[in-house]
C-alpha cells in the first residue's frame, strides 16, 4: 500500500489543480481544480474539534482557496485550529464563536459546516440565507423534515449545497458505479454494507458545571436545552438522540449512499430495523449493533449492518459494500479499490486506484482521496463542473438511515411512499419525521 508523505500530497494536489492532470482509474479521470488567481474562494469553517479541523486543513491546501474564518464554541478548539491554519498558510483566519456573526462577513464565499448533527441543517440554512454556498458534513440533517427543507433552500436561494459523502468523488468508486450500470455483474439486485469499530463505554454522566472555555448555549443552538453532563462533549453526543443520530448516520450514510447509487434507487417502499445497546450498560441511547433492510420499487433490496463495539472485519475490511447480481458480484472494501467476482464467486478482476489507497483515520479516508470532494465543491462554485453530491442526492442518502432509525425506535415495519420516502399510515413513526426546537432557533425557509 502506497502511503503519501505530506510533501507528496501537496505535490499531488498542486499537479491535479494546476495542470488538470488526467490521472486515470481504469480510464476514469479525476476531477481537476482549474482555478486562476482571480477566482479565489474564501471559506469559513464551523465546528473544528475533529472532522472540521481536518476539513479546514484540506481546504487550506487547495490552490486559490483561503480559510478566512474559523468558528467554534470551544475557545480552546478555536485557538488550536486558528494556529494550525496560520502555521500552514502564513495567514491567520478570523475567529468567531457564533456562526451567525461569521456569516455576516461579506468576504466569505462558502460555509464549511462540521458541527454536531443537530446543527447541520440549521447552519446550512443560515449559510444559504446569508448568500453562501455550503459544504455540510454528513448527515445533512438531524431529521427528515430538515433534509427536505435543504433541498428547497438550495433552489430558493440559488446556492450550492454539497454533502460530505466523499465517495461520490472517488474515481475508483465512480468507475465501479459505471461498471455496474454497464452490466458487469448482470442486473444488480441486492447490496450489503457494513461498518465495525471497537468503541468503548461512555459511562454514566454526571451533571457538572459547564467548562469556562465552552459556550454550551451556542453548542446546543437549535436543540431544546438540556443540562450539561461530563460524558457528552466533544464526541459522545453522537449516541444521544437529542443531538446525535447514531452509527447509522455517523457512518452508515456512506455505505448506504454508495449502495443506492449502484442499484439506481432513491426512496424505499419498506424499511425494517433491529438491534440494541448490547455491549455496555451506560448512557449510550442509540444502538451499538443494528441491521437495517430496505426494499425498493425496482425489485432490489439493501441491508446495512453496524457493529460499533466489535471490530471483526468482513471481506478484510472494517467497512464496505457488496453488490450481488445475476452474473456475479462487485466488492468495494471501504476505499477506492474494488474487485469483481463471477457467478461462482471466483475473482475475475481487481481494480486498484491510481490515486492511492490511503489508510483510513478517525477523521477520514486520507487527505488525497478526501480532497477530491472539496476540489469538486470549489470547481462547482466556479462553474467549471457540477457537484458530485448535490443536496438532492445527499438528502435521500441521509433519509435512508433516518428511516432505519425511525423503524428501530418505533419497533415497526415502515411502509413508505416510493415518490418521496414519506411514511404511510404510522402515526408514531411520523412523529419522528421532525423534532422540537429551542424557541427562536427553528430553521425556516
Amino acid at each position: 500500500m502506497r502511503k503519501l508523505t505530506t510533501a507528496s500530497r501537496r505535490d499531488f494536489l498542486r499537479k491535479t489543480a494546476l495542470a488538470g492532470s488526467a490521472l486515470l482509474v481504469a480510464d476514469f479521470p479525476l476531477l481537476a481544480f482549474n482555478g486562476s488567481p482571480n477566482e479565489k474562494l474564501v471559506v469559513g469553517v464551523m465546528g473544528t474539534n475533529s472532522r472540521g479541523e481536518y476539513l479546514a486543513s484540506l481546504f487550506s491546501a487547495l490552490p486559490n482557496v483561503e480559510v478566512g474564518a474559523i468558528c467554534d464554541v470551544d475557545s480552546k478548539v478555536l485557538a488550536k485550529t486558528i494556529a494550525l491554519i496560520e502555521k500552514k498558510t502564513g495567514k491567520k483566519p478570523k475567529a468567531f464563536t457564533d456562526v451567525r456573526k461569521m456569516l455576516e462577513s461579506k468576504d466569505i464565499d462558502a460555509l464549511v459546516a462540521a458541527p454536531p448533527d443537530h446543527w447541520h441543517a440549521p447552519a446550512t440554512m443560515l449559510g444559504v440565507q446569508a448568500g453562501k454556498h455550503v459544504y455540510v458534513e454528513k448527515p445533512c440533517s438531524h431529521n427528515p423534515a430538515e433534509g427536505e427543507m435543504l433541498v428547497k433552500a438550495a433552489k430558493k436561494y440559488n446556492r450550492l449545497i454539497q454533502m460530505g459523502n466523499q465517495r461520490r468523488s472517488f474515481p475508483g468508486v465512480q468507475h465501479a458505479m459505471q461498471e455496474l450500470k454497464d452490466g458487469i455483474i448482470g442486473r444488480p439486485y441486492f447490496a450489503k454494507g457494513w461498518y465495525s469499530n471497537n468503541r468503548g463505554s461512555i459511562g454514566t454522566g454526571k451533571l457538572v458545571p459547564v467548562p469556562d472555555h465552552l459556550n454550551y448555549d451556542l453548542w446546543q443552538g437549535p436543540a431544546p436545552r438540556r443540562p450539561y453532563q461530563d460524558n457528552l462533549i466533544h464526541y459522545n453526543w453522537h449516541w444521544f438522540w437529542h443531538w446525535g443520530t447514531g452509527e447509522a448516520l455517523n457512518n452508515g450514510t456512506h455505505e448506504l449512499d454508495v449502495m443506492r447509487w449502484g442499484l439506481g434507487v432513491s426512496f424505499p417502499t419498506k424499511v425494517v430495523s433491529a438491534g440494541g445497546r448490547f455491549q455496555f450498560k451506560d448512557d449510550w441511547q442509540t444502538p451499538d449493533t443494528q441491521t437495517i433492510t430496505y426494499e425498493f420499487p425496482n425489485n432490489t433490496a439493501i441491508t446495512w449492518e453496524s457493529r460499533s463495539c466489535n471490530i471483526y472485519p468482513e471481506e478484510g475490511s472494517t467497512r464496505g459494500v457488496i453488490f450481488y447480481g445475476t452474473q456475479g458480484s462487485l466488492v468495494i472494501p471501504g476505499g477506492d479499490d474494488y474487485r469483481i467476482h463471477d457467478e461462482k464467486g471466483k475473482l475475475v478482476r481487481e481494480v486498484k486506484s491510481n490515486v492511492g489507497q490511503i489508510e483510513a483515520t478517525n477523521v477520514g479516508m486520507g487527505e488525497t482521496l478526501d480532497a477530491l470532494h472539496l476540489i469538486n465543491f470549489a470547481d462547482s462554485i466556479r462553474g467549471k463542473t457540477t457537484l458530485t453530491s448535490p443536496i438532492t442526492e445527499g438528502q435521500i442518502s441521509t433519509l435512508l438511515p433516518q428511516l432505519g432509525n425511525i423503524a428501530y425506535r418505533t419497533g415497526s415495519v415502515l411502509h413508505c411512499d416510493a415518490s418521496n420516502g414519506h411514511i404511510i399510515n404510522n402515526s408514531a413513526a411520523t412523529k419522528l419525521w421532525t423534532r422540537e426546537y429551542e424557541k427562536g432557533w427553528a430553521p425556516t425557509l
